[in-house]
């Protein structure tokens, strides 16, 4: 019986007990593998639609670029084929002064449009959030409310409102004396930046707002013990708070107004201020489906969206490098 008891803790039963662990941990693996599939299988579709809805997209614009359209026979009247052009989509793109006076206005308008809209915005969630407003939820449907109109029939809602023989904003003009014209040459581009504005300053103060939202309520019962005002606790605290939220909201701005399209567009046919090349996004169009050159509005959209990459990544160096001198 000894022999057999101690046979049966041995040597054997050792190695039962050396493997029992690599047995658990062989089990405790199998859990780690099912997670990493099973989250696999969630990330395996956005990446396809990611990849189908956007880097194909780019790819092919880039591609379409590169290349050009080249017809053979007398006179270019044979058939059409379509070789490498290299860069000189790009370089034509460049050339056209009409091309790079869209560039300009449309970074005119974002010098003047953007902050304009920053500061109402802010001003606005500052004063939906304060401890004396009343009628909050009210005023802040009501300023969302353009938001939520496409800005195609906005356009044409304003386009109403500029034409002379429609416009009561212009008889009433008229009556006090003074000439308006808001879709002249020199002033069509501050009715579309009124358009713009009207339509995302409620957006722009509801992601204002939702920061606003996350600040904890005792810092702002904090400063008013301390005997701070309201000015200084919306100077002092609420600004500072909100300069991610500015970041963001100033970023979104940027690539919107670089591509301005859908407003030039509507009220193109009722003033002769707005040719085919008033926008970028609007001179791409017109190579694209009124020219046929679809090889050069894909270089031009190209460089549309570089544009707007390195706008956007100033503004941001810009933004980081103020905050880093603060602190």
């Amino acid at each position: 019986m000894k022999r057999r008891m101690s046979g049966r803790g041995g040597p054997a039963a050792g190695a039962a007990t050396a493997r029992r662990p690599r047995r658990v941990a062989r089990r405790t693996a199998r859990p780690g593998g099912r997670d990493a599939r099973a989250a696999a299988g969630f990330v395996l579709p956005f990446l396809a639609v990611f990849a189908l809805c956007y880097l194909a997209p780019v790819c092919y614009a880039v591609w379409t670029s590169l290349r050009r359209t080249t017809r053979t026979g007398p006179l270019g009247l044979g058939t059409e084929r379509e070789a490498f052009a290299g860069l000189v989509n790009y370089a034509q793109a460049l050339a056209d002064d009409r091309f790079l006076a869209g560039f300009g206005r449309v970074l005119l308008f974002g010098a003047v449009q953007i902050p304009l809209m920053t500061v109402l915005a802010t001003a606005l969630a500052l004063l939906l959030e304060s401890a004396a407003a009343r009628w909050v939820a009210f005023f802040r449907g009501a300023f969302f409310l353009p938001y939520g109109v496409p800005g195609v029939i906005a356009s044409i809602l304003w386009g109403f409102l500029y034409v002379p023989g429609l416009s009561p904003l212009v008889r009433i003009a008229q009556g006090a004396g003074w000439d308006v014209d808001f879709l002249s040459r020199g002033s069509v581009l501050w009715s579309l930046a009124n358009i713009v504005t009207w339509q995302f300053t409620g957006y722009t103060m509801l992601v204002l707002i939702a920061q606003l939202k996350s600040v904890p309520g005792e810092l702002y019962e904090a400063a008013r013990i301390d005997g701070a005002s309201a000015w200084q606790v919306a100077r002092h605290i609420k600004l500072p708070l909100l300069r991610p939220a500015l970041v963001l909201t100033t970023v979104f701005s940027i690539i919107g107004t670089l591509q301005l399209f859908a407003e030039p567009m509507v009220l193109r046919p009722l003033t002769s201020a707005i040719d085919s090349g008033y926008t970028p996004n609007l001179h791409a169009y017109s190579e694209a489906f009124v020219g046929g050159n679809q090889h050069r509005a894909a270089a031009e959209a190209v460089l549309l969206a570089l544009v707007a990459c390195a706008a956007s990544s100033v503004f941001l160096r810009l933004a980081g490098g103020r905050r880093k001198d603060r602190r």
